[in-house]
């Protein structure tokens, strides 16, 4: 995870600052998150016939692969090879991380006990740890460019990377459950009601937070740090990374902490889904005023600048509770035998919901700015909240 955030602020920053616009950008993304819709897809049928094994090691390898390859891309072009060169790579790099993911999803109902209350406090540690050390990861991409060469960091990655690896391999390789060979390559597809609602809802959780977070968020950080803030590269970069990394980290905090804010819901799943609708509804206001603060407040003005990072702390603490919820959801409604195709299936939607707010990100941020980018996440939060509502008890 500390890689994949890395990796993403890296090409995000170092690519900006060789030209590309926010829209170009943005579809460098794009490959990354349609390879993981269908990487999330095939990655539980896979585990499920293979193992949960073969998919984390898969996953790792790919990635090492990837930043090495990257390194050679130093320059920009607008060369149409060129770019499909970087979107392809993207596409790999989504594919190692998300298969990493399932594996490590799907292993906790594996290894868990079938208690809701301690099922939800696993679910809700390494999920938010997870974002905690993507969060760091924000950061280190960030402030590194600023003082080392793209080429130089990408070998550092791919060093840790293949580190861990190496390290993890002996201990976990034999640890996780072996695959079944009469799996069919149809249960992909989740026929549980529970399961789809919650995955339509997820399409429209994470493309509301990504439509502002992945492309939007950064560039405009990072304009308002050099016409305002900052009169130097370095600090541009360090406040870009800090933000980033800060909302990532606090994410993850307050995802570890959920057992503790949602304790009077932990009574079983039915409590907890009653939970997931009423923090969908506390959700969707603070995105709106923070829309109408930056529409009407064009100038960069530094109450408007702090106002608008303070709430996107706020949002991000209620966001991190959505998400913990939906996390265990899903694995409470799988089966123990189709645990992995179900988080699959679940994902490749979290997937399309990223795909869709990438997209949009960099289209609404070139159109209309921060300010249209946060009225679309209000109206992307309704979905996805009144869609939890249709979940049977």
């Amino acid at each position: 995870m500390l890689t994949d955030g890395a990796l993403r602020m890296l090409v995000l920053l170092h690519f900006h600052l060789m030209g590309l616009g926010a829209i170009q950008i943005a579809y460098l993304f794009v490959l990354y998150e349609i390879a993981g819709v269908i990487t999330n897809l095939l990655s539980g049928w896979i585990a499920s016939k293979f193992g949960l094994a073969s998919i984390l090691y898969a996953g790792l390898l790919v990635q090492v692969g990837v930043i090495l390859t990257l390194s050679n891309f130093s320059d920009v072009s607008t060369d149409i090879i060129y770019m499909a060169q970087l979107m392809l790579l993207q596409g790999l790099s989504g594919i190692a991380k998300d298969l990493v993911k399932t594996s490590a999803k799907s292993s906790i109902k594996l290894l868990s006990s079938d208690n809701s209350s301690k099922l939800f406090k696993w679910v809700t540690l390494l999920t938010g740890s997870k974002n905690a050390i993507k969060g760091f990861g924000f950061f280190v991409g960030a402030t590194s460019l600023g003082l080392f060469s793209f080429k130089g960091i990408l070998f550092c990655l791919a060093f840790l990377l293949f580190i861990t690896l190496v390290i993890t391999f002996p201990k976990v390789m034999f640890s996780l459950p072996k695959g079944k060979k009469n799996i069919k390559f149809n249960d992909i597809f989740s026929r549980n009601k529970n399961i789809n609602i919650l995955s339509f809802a997820r399409i429209f959780l994470f493309g509301a937070r990504d439509i502002w977070f992945v492309v939007a968020a950064p560039l405009y950080l990072y304009s308002i740090g050099s016409e305002v803030l900052f009169e130097t590269r370095l600090s541009n970069f360090l406040f870009v990374g800090s933000f980033m990394a800060l909302w990532v980290i606090l994410y993850g905090f307050v995802q570890a902490l959920a057992p503790i804010v949602l304790k009077n819901y932990q009574k079983n799943y039915e409590h907890l889904s009653t939970a997931a609708f009423k923090w969908g509804l506390y959700a969707i206001p603070l995105p709106l005023i923070l829309s109408c603060l930056l529409y009407f407040n064009s100038n960069l003005d530094t109450a408007v600048i702090i106002s608008t990072i303070l709430g996107l702390f706020v949002f991000g603490f209620i966001f991190a509770i959505n998400s913990s919820l939906h996390s265990y959801l899903i694995l409470a409604f799988s089966s123990k035998d189709k645990v992995a195709m179900d988080v699959g299936f679940y994902y490749s939607s979290n997937a399309l919901g990223r795909l869709v707010g990438t997209l949009l990100s960099g289209i609404l941020y070139q159109t209309g700015g921060v300010s249209l980018c946060l009225f679309c996440t209000s109206i992307f939060l309704i979905f996805s909240c009144f869609s939890i509502k249709k979940l049977t008890k």
